[in-house]
Order: C-alpha cells, then sequence, then structure tokens
C-alpha cells in the first residue's frame, strides 16, 4: 500500500538550494500520483501536523517525536550522511536518506582537481599583474591522464567520482571495508581493495580522495599522508573527523603531500584560528560539495522512485 500524505519539513537558513519550494512540491506529486505533499516552514506547524502524515522530508529527526507520529511509514532525507536523523528503520518504518549526491560532488572534486593541475590560482596572480608568464605557468601544468587515483570509501558517491574520472585516463583504486565486484567501467588496471593494502597503495597515489562516512573517525592518520608521494592530493567530501586537522596541517606545512581540497570539518563552520586558512596549497569550501540549483529536484526524482516501488504495508501503532 504506497503512502497518501506526506509532510515536508525542509528549509535552510544559508543554502537556498536546500529550500523545498512550490515546484518541488508540484514536481513530487505528479511523480507519484495521489500524493497529497505538505509543506511545512517551521517545527512547530512540523510536529502539529506530523501525527496525521504517513511520510516525513526533513533534514532532521527527533528520537521524542516518534510518540505522536503513530501513523508514519517513511522518514526521508536528502543527507546521506545519517548523522541528524536520531532514529532507526524497523517494523513498519523505513528511512530514506539521499542517494543521488554523486554527480554533483564529483563536479567539485574533479574541478578541485583541475584547480590544482592547471595552476589556476598561479594564472589569476599573473593575470592582476598583467603578467605574460607563460614559461612559470607552464612548469607547473600537470594532467589527470594516467593519474593513479585512489577513494577511500567506495560507496556510491565514490563510484560516481570514479567512474567520471575514467574518461580522463584515470586509474582508479577503491577502498572499502568488503570487497565487492568491479564496476563494469573498470579495466584491468583498476581495483578495489580494503584498508589492509593502505601502505603499498598510498605509496603510489597521485589523488587520494576520501568520502568516508563519520562513523571512521580517526581512520586517517599521520603516518597516513607521510606514505603519500609529496606530488599527492588529497580531497575530502565525506566527514571532517575522518583525520586530525593538525595532521593534515603538518603534512600540507612540511611538503609531504601537495595540497588538498577540504569541503568538510570536524568542526563545522570552520573556526577562525584554524591553521588551514594560513595554509597556502589549501582549497577550503564550507561544506557545499553537492550545492546546485538541482539538487532537491534530483532528490525529489530518487524519492519518487522509491515511493512508487515499495509497498509500505498497514498502520504500525507504537507503544
Amino acid at each position: 500500500m504506497p503512502i497518501k500524505k506526506i509532510l515536508v519539513y525542509l528549509t535552510h537558513p544559508h543554502v537556498e538550494a536546500w529550500n523545498f519550494k512550490p515546484q518541488h512540491k508540484d514536481l513530487l506529486e505528479r511523480l507519484v500520483p495521489g500524493l497529497i505533499v505538505e509543506v511545512c516552514l517551521n517545527s512547530k506547524d512540523f510536529k502539529d501536523r506530523l501525527p496525521h502524515s504517513e511520510g516525513a522530508i526533513v533534514w532532521f529527526f527527533k528520537e521524542q517525536w516518534l510518540e505522536s507520529a503513530l501513523e508514519l511509514k517513511l522518514i526521508a532525507t536528502p543527507a546521506a550522511g545519517k548523522d541528524w536523523i536520531e532514529v532507526q528503520a524497523g517494523e513498519g518504518l523505513q528511512i530514506s536518506f539521499g542517494g543521488f549526491h554523486g554527480s554533483l560532488i564529483a563536479e567539485s572534486v574533479i574541478g578541485a582537481m583541475f584547480y590544482f593541475l592547471k595552476a589556476f590560482p598561479m594564472s589569476l596572480a599573473m593575470q592582476k599583474q598583467k603578467k605574460w608568464a607563460r614559461v612559470k605557468i607552464s612548469e607547473k601544468l600537470q594532467s589527470l591522464y594516467k593519474s593513479r587515483v585512489t577513494i577511500f570509501g567506495f560507496g556510491k558517491i565514490g563510484n560516481a567520482i570514479a567512474e567520471r574520472l575514467k574518461a580522463f585516463g584515470c586509474t582508479i583504486t577503491g577502498i572499502k571495508r568488503n570487497l565487492t565486484p568491479a564496476p563494469q567501467y573498470f579495466t584491468a588496471s583498476d581495483r578495489i581493495l580494503t584498508f589492509d593494502n593502505w601502505k603499498t597503495v598510498f605509496a603510489e597515489t597521485d589523488h587520494l580522495i576520501s568520502v568516508l562516512p563519520g562513523e571512521a573517525s580517526g581512520i586517517l592518520q599521520a603516518e597516513h599522508f607521510r606514505v603519500l608521494p609529496k606530488s599527492c592530493y588529497f580531497y575530502s567530501v565525506g566527514r571532517g573527523n575522518v583525520y586530525q586537522e593538525t595532521d593534515l596541517v603538518q603534512a600540507l606545512q612540511a611538503g609531504e603531500i601537495a595540497g588538498a581540497y577540504l569541503d568538510v570539518f570536524e568542526e563545522e563552520p570552520l573556526p577562525e584560528s584554524s591553521n588551514l586558512w594560513k595554509t597556502d596549497n589549501v582549497l577550503i569550501q564550507p561544506h557545499l560539495s553537492a550545492a546546485s540549483p538541482q539538487y532537491l529536484e534530483l532528490f525529489v526524482e530518487e524519492l519518487a522512485k522509491r515511493i512508487n516501488a515499495e509497498d509500505f504495508g498497514p498502520k504500525i501503532i507504537r507503544d
């Protein structure tokens, strides 16, 4: 039995693209025939309507809210991370996390790669000085072609990044907890390994991309950065607690790695006291690698497919 009514409380005070708008309501109702979408603009309105809704679309959901949500069968969030949903799926309740972010994050990662490899910061600096620094800039230029890319956390997002990098002629090593069959786009030089092989893999890595979730807190240590080639670039788009900031700053300032693109941090917003702000070979993005005007459109399309495919069963009464 499909759900008939879904409640939306999806607002964001800073990023306009993360606010659920009338066009998203219209799209969801069009893609799921018979579905009634009710939009709330504040938490009080949401909690007042929750007892009569079978579904909820939210950024966060508190455990105590379940007490009054007796008809709830589905909690859906655009977020890929499980940090802000305090309840677990169980009998009569499904939780849907966003799985559409890969293409958007891949664009950001590849953009950062070219930022470093094509010496865009130097070109911009020379442009401001009106200098035709052809020789200096040419000495800095590199290519993605035949680059050895290690993706640490080879899930949906890591897969999306890897698939797009193959078009540039990169060799991919995906690192994950459990070995799985290789994707169809892999070639003979690509591989999937576990973290047990990190020392050999890291020593042969030109670009290390971390897409690790928060559960992998502290897994990257100073020794891992030291094993990377000095020409290696580091990219972090999963969660910022998987490495120690002091270890990364040390690696960057000592020239143990060539640079870093950082979209996520252990403490957000990144404090003004952080040494990362003062490190030249760092590109900082304030947790926006998946931001796009199409963000919620992609989410709605994905969620509609899931709703249309699922049987949410009868109402479950919770004590």
